[in-house]
């Protein structure tokens, strides 16, 4: 039985800390979405123009268009919708702008579907929708895997969506570079507009995902070729 929206239990709580955990086995450290280049570019000088980065993402960006398709992957899982959650699997990989960004999110599924099976496998793993050569999008995983497990959708959107959010955070914090405190400053500034797209991604259909931050994209499409890198992305 899935949870009572909203409700957190004991169990479901160790799990999502667990889960979202940077010491979580995906490999997220190692990915910055672009902002590398966007680093070397100069539109990430300091904490602020940090903040307006990852708020351009969280409106219109990859991180909005992430939310919405956990959304639309944990509700049918849950209602059992074999056909909507393939779709919804099937555009996750469609909508990657760059082939870094779909090393990025591929790799991060396919190594959250390898924990999970490992430690805290649950039937739904076993209908997990699969791409070509296996292929899952994040997303995709981490709300089959919640979903699987009885997590109610709204506290285990918001728990990915800040695990995102601080991935890109801290690889801001080591590329620009920022202390740790400003850091934390950027994150807390963000609480209000992730809490937004939140709720906005559990409302918008699925034809009416994708992206309108371009810079962003341009920028995962630059890194590419970037002379100097730290990211894989």
């Amino acid at each position: 039985m899935t949870e009572p929206a909203g409700t957190v239990s004991a169990g479901a709580l160790w799990r999502l800390l667990a889960w979202m955990s940077p010491s979580f086995p995906v490999g997220a450290f190692a990915y910055s979405s672009g902002l590398e280049w966007a680093v070397e570019a100069g539109d990430i000088r300091d904490a602020e123009t940090l903040r307006r980065w990852l708020a351009a993402m969280l409106r219109d960006g990859g991180l909005f268009c992430d939310a919405a398709l956990f959304a639309h992957a944990h509700r049918a899982t849950v209602a059992n919708d074999v056909a909507g959650l393939a779709e919804t699997a099937e555009l996750a990989l469609a909508l990657v702008p760059s082939r870094e960004r779909f090393l990025e999110t591929t790799t991060q599924g396919k190594a959250f579907v390898a924990a999970i099976r490992s430690a805290w496998h649950c039937a739904a793993l076993d209908r997990l929708p699969l791409g070509p050569d296996g292929h899952v999008a994040y997303p995709i995983a981490v709300a089959v895997a919640t979903a699987g497990h009885g997590i109610a959708r709204e506290p285990a959107l918001h728990a990915f969506v800040h695990a995102l959010v601080a991935n890109l955070i801290s690889a801001g914090v080591r590329l620009v570079p920022l202390g740790q405190t400003d850091g934390q400053r950027v994150l807390a500034a963000l609480e209000p507009l992730a809490a937004g797209t939140c709720a906005r991604a559990v409302e918008t259909p699925l034809d009416d995902i994708g992206s309108a931050a371009f810079r962003a994209d341009i920028a995962s499409m630059r890194h590419e070729t970037q002379y100097t890198r730290l990211f894989r992305s």
